[in-house]
């Protein structure tokens, strides 16, 4: 009796890691994977090195990111954008 005891709160206690760590992420994840979709050009977006600029062209794995006053323009792997920017209207 007391093993099923232990076996249950085991079981319990994997289950609720499930829903406080690996759901979540799961979330997020997706929500990152769509944010990603719906990029487009002229897009303001910070990669994760935080880098700031405006999407110039599109790519399957790759973006073209124009950034600073002279208009540099850096070529990034999809992955290395981190969030939209928000701009302020």
């Amino acid at each position: 009796m007391e093993q099923l005891v232990t076996f249950m709160l085991m079981i319990a206690t994997f289950v609720l890691l499930y829903f406080m760590m690996v759901r979540p992420e799961k979330k997020r994840r997706k929500k990152y994977e769509e944010m990603l979709t719906t990029l487009k050009v002229n897009d303001e977006v910070v990669t994760r090195g935080g880098i700031m600029g405006k999407i110039v062209n599109l790519q399957e794995d790759f973006i073209i990111l124009e950034s600073g006053p002279d208009r540099t323009r850096i070529k990034i792997a999809m992955n290395g954008i981190a969030t939209k920017a928000v701009t302020e209207k």
